[in-house]
């Protein structure tokens, strides 16, 4: 992963391969002009105060997400500028958008792959800025080659691209303030661990099944000091916990029950995370059509969210009880597979008719989430690749969220958008909740084809314990991205949510959430 480090040194003399400066769309006296950003100053300088007219004459307009190169003023060490677009210019007073910084560190970490050092010369005035933009970059710079080894041998096959930026210095920071090396510190553990949840859902399949991925949640427990629980098939069978084995029936590969427990001695709050974890999702008997089956591999994106955000708060030390929970299962059609018509009893007692068989997530949900009701935390967040119905609302870049709390609803969204998730606060019409009646179970997995992400959250109500605060993420749009990169994010796994839930755990710790 890229190496990140706070500089006092003058961009002039920073022996580097780059110099990254932000540019935006000058606002008010700046009204269409281009503008050099805070932090360029000494580029700027270097060029006797043209550099804005110098790129403007090589097209550039300061639009986020625009990267210009051109070569270096003379007495730099580095050879290469790199400008990249920041939208538009704050009004007066005001500071440049946590987001665009974000976004502009990651895009210039990308154009630099293959280079060995880059200093990033943004807009950074505060420690809260260093953090932000170091947390750009470590995602920016991500890149998955774990099967592109032709040799077979470990080294990396040059022809299949190059290597991610390997170094990162941000000029202006204070590597001996504790406030600057606290933000950078955090940005390297989100960007860590929202970074193993991209390789997880980049992982094929045929070696991620639900045995495998329960096999990394013990591993990296182990070296965070948090307590593992695994329950496999016969432990799920002994403990009714008909959901997840009625999803996992159809496949070789059994299907596992993933607990994650985080404890600290400071804690006054208890937060349980549920995330849904299809490690590959045929939709069984209910099998998906043609061109639907080819990104499946990403149908556990809410177990990697939940799994990294657990392993987040523990090598953040935040004070607060951080329990995990990962309903893993592989939905495959076979002679043993459930079928629609079959009636379940699930954990909580329950019993559900499956109507579709490709409404899976809301059925290993549901067990993993009465299990964590059991335990009382004070809140619980679930995370899933729930529904198309969602990404029809919302489309590919936001998320959905519900929950039996509007002002813990309103938290989240708002804990969201401070980390740069895109999401929205969705309603649970109690209308809907009679198309889920049913004549043979006392409930069934499927309701009105209209509002059908509106259905599955009131499903996944009906298995959270009473009294308990409760909100369900719907990250079916966001947690794969087919296109082509933008921002700091990637072509396939994106790693969706994490952000979202290490917020909401450090925000219950400091008492500021719920």
């Amino acid at each position: 992963m890229t190496a990140l480090t706070l500089s006092t040194a003058a961009a002039p003399g920073l022996r580097a391969d780059a110099i990254v400066i932000g540019v935006a769309k000058g606002a008010g006296s700046h009204a269409g002009r281009l503008v050099v950003a805070p932090g360029a100053e000494a580029v700027d300088k270097a060029y006797d105060g043209r550099l804005a007219g110098v790129l403007e004459t090589l097209g550039a307009s300061g639009a986020e997400g625009e990267v210009t190169k051109l070569p270096a003023p003379a007495g730099f060490k580095a050879p290469l500028v790199v400008a990249v677009g920041l939208g538009a210019e704050p009004q007066k007073d005001a500071s440049y958008d946590a987001e665009a910084l974000r976004r502009a560190a990651g895009i210039a970490a990308r154009a630099l792959a293959g280079s060995k050092k880059a200093a990033f010369a943004l807009p950074l005035g505060d420690a809260a800025d260093a953090g932000t933009i170091g947390e750009g970059v470590l995602l920016g710079a991500y890149s998955f080659d774990a099967y592109k080894d032709s040799a077979g041998n470990g080294a990396k096959d040059k022809k299949n691209g190059k290597a991610p930026l390997a170094e990162a210095s941000l000029l202006g920071g204070k590597p001996r303030d504790k406030v600057y090396k606290a933000a950078v510190e955090r940005a390297l553990v989100v960007a860590e661990e929202l970074n193993r949840a991209r390789d997880l859902v980049n992982t094929p399949p045929n070696d991620l099944n639900p045995e495998a991925f329960a096999a990394l949640a013990q591993t990296a427990a182990k070296e965070h000091g948090i307590k593992v629980q695994v329950l496999d098939e016969k432990a799920l069978a002994k403990g009714g916990y008909g959901g997840i084995l009625g999803v996992g029936a159809g496949s070789a590969a059994g299907p596992r029950l993933v607990k994650l427990s985080y404890t600290s001695a400071k804690a006054k709050k208890h937060l349980a995370f549920v995330g849904k974890g299809i490690t590959y999702d045929s939709g069984g008997i209910s099998l998906k059509p043609a061109g639907h089956n080819e990104t499946m591999k990403c149908d556990m994106s809410g177990a990697a969210a939940v799994f990294t955000a657990v392993v987040a708060a523990a090598r953040l030390g935040l004070e607060v009880n951080v329990t995990g929970w990962l309903a893993l299962a592989e939905n495959m059609p076979s002679g043993s597979a459930t079928r629609p018509g079959d009636v379940l009893r699930m954990y909580s007692g329950k019993t559900v008719e499956v109507l579709n068989t490709d409404a899976e997530g809301r059925l290993v949900l549901a067990d993993a989430l009465w299990a964590a009701s059991q335990e009382k935390p004070d809140a619980i967040v679930d995370v899933a690749t729930l529904t198309g119905a969602m990404v029809l609302a919302l489309g590919n870049r936001t998320f959905g969220v519900m929950a039996n709390d509007d002002a813990f609803r309103s938290a989240v969204v708002e804990a969201a958008e401070e980390v740069g998730e895109p999401s929205w606060p969705m309603p649970l019409p109690e209308h809907l909740r009679k198309g889920m009646d049913s004549p043979t179970a006392d409930i069934a997995n499927m309701g009105e084809r209209m509002g059908g992400g509106l259905v599955a959250g009131l499903f996944l109500r009906e298995f959270v314990g009473e009294g308990i605060t409760w909100a369900h993420l719907d990250i079916a749009g966001p947690a794969f991205n087919e296109g082509g990169p933008f921002g700091y994010t990637p072509k396939g796994g994106t790693g969706s949510a994490v952000r979202t839930l290490v917020r909401v755990a450090e925000l219950t710790a400091a008492g500021d959430l719920g």
